[in-house]
């Protein structure tokens, strides 16, 4: 399909950008559209995945006959089979009269089963039975009817994970995907950001009367190196908030941040993870993370071993040798190694006393793996303090919010509710 066809049908539909992903699924939808063939459109919530089923539409044979889009996320278990197909009078409580389903009245059109992967099991085996032989039941009906319906699906849901817990049918996932389609997040669209904030500023100065906001060269790019988690719909209702609070018409970085949520920044350039032990790392209970702390712990006290080796043997290159008496009774002028890469209250407190180096012999301490031998007292935590701190310093991470928090820790969020009310951190 020629680039200037492209543009013609991203006017038609009101599709801003220019990325070669998006170019790529546009042109399949086109090439698609003359067909009857099945199409499952793929891309996560917000990218604006319910353009394709209308472009499918009007560029096929059927663009005369009805186009009915249908939630399938937003219709109850109870009566989706009856939306879809249609029942019998009396069929069940509130069946008062006949109803048609939505395939029967989109025969000879398009229907757009919008999040399929919501769809309860005992649905997706009369649409299997739609998509194979065009035939269903109504519901408290025995009579089999035809449909000539083209069925267009979209889901933000992974399909091979739904397959494999079993909350998908594969015969049905294989019929679905005939041919598919994959809309790309914005992030993977950073040329178009730009592109889709200007419209959308315009649009919104239209809308309120007002002039349209810009973007200053340092905002430009954080908005690139966003993670806009929520996509297009995201940098929309951003764009929006931000052309009606600021008075200031042009927009810096400074201000942009301010409207950019902190728990969708973690895929920027600049990133920090934490402890560099436990990150990338999945914690599947409060033990293991308390676990965890606990073995980084022991990594602490072999490094604290090896830096005692390493002062006592020190003498060899004419350096004082110290004499390490490891104590819970320090003065003022006492020693206390803090780790670097932990926040919990636990350091490691003893005494450092210079020897004479007249009153040693340096053989005593190169011939002897001291630091083997010793071992520091520490004082007493418990894991409830260390599991509070944790909880802590990971709510104040994330400001308070308790479901980043919760997500990070990989407990529910009702778990860490109880934690917090447990502990008195509210």
């Amino acid at each position: 399909m020629e680039y200037s066809e492209i543009q013609s049908v991203k006017q038609r539909y009101g599709i801003i950008g220019n990325s070669e992903l998006l170019n790529r699924a546009i042109d399949i939808a086109v090439q698609v559209a003359a067909t009857d063939l099945s199409v499952l459109i793929t891309g996560e919530s917000g990218v604006g995945k319910e353009n394709f089923p209308q472009i499918i539409h009007q560029y096929s044979h059927r663009k005369h006959g009805p186009y009915i889009p249908v939630n399938c996320g937003a219709i109850p278990e109870g009566t989706i089979d009856s939306e879809l197909f249609g029942h019998e009078k009396g069929s069940f409580t509130g069946a008062t009269a006949d109803r048609k389903g939505y395939f029967e009245v989109a025969d000879g059109g398009t229907i757009f089963l919008d999040e399929v992967g919501e769809l309860p099991l005992s649905t997706q085996v009369r649409l299997l039975r739609v998509l194979e032989a065009g035939e269903f039941i109504k519901v408290g009906s025995s009579k089999i009817l035809k449909t000539n319906v083209r069925v267009v699906a979209a889901t933000n849901r992974e399909m091979s994970q739904a397959i494999k817990e079993g909350k998908f049918r594969e015969d049905l996932f294989y019929r679905l995907n005939t041919v598919p389609i994959y809309v790309p997040p914005l992030r993977e669209r950073k040329e178009d950001i730009s592109l889709l904030f200007r419209k959308f500023a315009s649009d919104f100065a239209d809308k309120y009367r007002m002039p349209a906001i810009k973007l200053s060269d340092d905002a430009k790019k954080m908005l690139s190196n966003y993670y806009w988690k929520g996509n297009v719909r995201q940098l929309k209702n951003i764009t929006e908030q931000i052309s009606v609070i600021e008075q200031q018409r042009e927009i810096s970085a400074n201000i942009l941040k301010n409207y950019l949520p902190n728990e969708d920044m973690e895929l920027l350039p600049a990133l920090f993870l934490g402890h560099k032990n436990i990150d990338h790392k999945t914690f599947n209970s409060e033990r293991e993370i308390l676990y965890q702390v606990l073995f980084d712990m022991k990594k602490d006290m072999n490094d604290l071993k090896k830096l005692v080796h390493d002062i006592m043997s020190g003498q060899a290159s004419g350096a004082p040798i110290y004499d390490v008496d490891f104590s819970t009774q320090l003065s003022d002028k006492d020693v206390i190694i803090k780790s670097p890469e932990r926040d919990i209250n636990n350091d490691i407190k003893f005494k450092i006393n210079p020897i004479s180096h007249s009153d040693t012999d340096s053989s005593d301490f190169m011939d002897t793996e001291v630091y083997q031998d010793v071992e520091a007292v520490h004082e007493p935590v418990s894991l409830v303090d260390m599991e509070k701190q944790m909880i802590k310093k990971t709510l104040d991470k994330h400001r308070g919010r308790r479901k980043p928090a919760a997500e990070e820790l990989k407990i529910s969020e009702r778990t860490l509710y109880r934690k917090i009310k447990e502990y008195g951190l509210d």
